[in-house]
């Protein structure tokens, strides 16, 4: 059956989100369309919007924001010595979410893949190394997922910083293989934190 275009365009936006089908987009649209008051439509709309208007990524550490720097990067009682470099601004909110670091961020936004084609001018790494040059950083913790791309992408930054005084770490392996920080529970995250070791 062929939908009025409204519809369709609709189905078709909704299958644009990871892990939504074409059966899912569908049930959203309808659900938007016959179930949803016409203001909370408007409101979701305006918060699609506001989101891709007003929000952008932090100067300083790269995690997604609405002021310039970030409220993590301003904030005066953080521990300047210590990085946790992590994919993308979930796993910020993950680690934050347990309220056991006190040091800064800093999000690559990626990791090397080269068969998609992310080098490391692709991600946050030039970005980090410049960073590393200014700031009195002790300790870079590398909290990357537990993936083949995230183990490369820890291996290739410990290796450029092996004969700098900044100590590289690594988060300990509480984290399954294949799985994202993200996802980690806040009990394995403290350990994976606290467990962490030097890399080279």
């Amino acid at each position: 059956m062929q939908y009025p275009q409204p519809i369709t365009k609709l189905i078709e936006s909704f299958s644009k989100l990871p892990g939504i089908g074409n059966k899912t987009a569908e049930r959203l649209a309808f659900h938007v369309i016959s179930s949803m008051k016409e203001d909370d439509a408007t409101t979701f709309a305006k918060a699609l919007i506001d989101s891709k208007r007003q929000l952008f990524k932090c100067p300083i550490c790269g995690h997604i924001t609405d002021t310039d720097p970030c409220m993590i990067c301003a904030d005066s009682h953080r521990d300047r010595s210590v990085i946790a470099v992590v994919q993308d601004p979930k796993d910020v909110i993950a680690i934050e979410r347990m309220r056991g670091f006190k040091g800064l961020y800093h999000v690559l936004n990626g990791v090397l893949s080269p068969l998609d084609g992310m080098g490391p001018e692709d991600i946050g790494i030039p970005a980090l190394i410049e960073r590393l040059k200014d700031e009195n950083v002790k300790e870079l913790i590398l909290a990357l997922s537990a993936t083949l791309e995230g183990d490369a992408t820890s291996q290739y930054i410990a290796k450029l910083l092996k004969n700098t005084d900044v100590k590289v770490t690594r988060i300990a392996r509480g984290l399954e293989m294949g799985r994202s920080i993200e996802y980690a529970d806040e009990v394995t995250l403290i350990r994976a934190l606290e467990g962490r070791r030097e890399l080279f």
